[in-house]
């Protein structure tokens, strides 16, 4: 019975260990494993080799729906929603493998990740939540995260139809 529970405790860590690493906030952690707060904050300044950073997870949902967020976090929602159809992954398993493959694409293309771990878990907790879904764009048949009410009928994607001024500023994130 004990060396279940050693295991089990194992696992545990190296999945808390492995969201550190990806910069996963403490909430999310306390959230997806079942290790004490005292016991997490320990292993988060080991880790990370700081402090956890404090204050409340971001809650809009309008982060998720504005242009260029919106390209970075459907990329990453369409990772995660493949991984969980092909692999037998549990859903943390998925949001973790998924913005690892979500960094390593936005990154072979010279940009910095808009999305963070923790937001990516977030909009994973908004879709189940009903807050957000995807709709499919009826240009490029991509699906895109929006509003639960979207009109789908009509909607284009900001890939196919990007806002006036998109690409004219220098912000980090913007693919080319």
């Amino acid at each position: 019975m004990s060396a279940r529970t050693l295991l089990e405790d194992n696992r545990q860590v190296t999945r808390a260990v492995e969201m550190i690493e990806l910069g996963a906030r403490l909430q999310m952690l306390q959230a997806e494993t079942a290790l004490p707060y005292e016991r997490l904050l320990r292993l988060y300044k080991e880790v990370a080799g700081r402090s956890p950073s404090k204050g409340q997870l971001p809650f809009s949902t309008d982060w998720f729906v504005a242009w260029q967020p919106n390209i970075h976090a459907s990329l990453f929602y369409n990772l995660y929603g493949y991984l969980l159809k092909t692999s037998p992954l549990d859903d943390v398993e998925a949001i973790v493998k998924a913005y690892r493959l979500y960094a390593a694409e936005i990154e072979s293309l010279g940009v910095e990740p808009l999305l963070s771990i923790t937001r990516a878990w977030r909009m994973v907790r908004f879709v189940d939540a009903g807050l957000l879904g995807t709709t499919k764009c009826r240009r490029c048949g991509g699906h895109f995260v929006t509003h639960p009410h979207e009109i789908e009928r009509n909607f284009v994607c900001g890939l196919c139809e990007p806002p006036a001024r998109a690409g004219k500023g220098r912000r980090s994130g913007a693919i080319h």
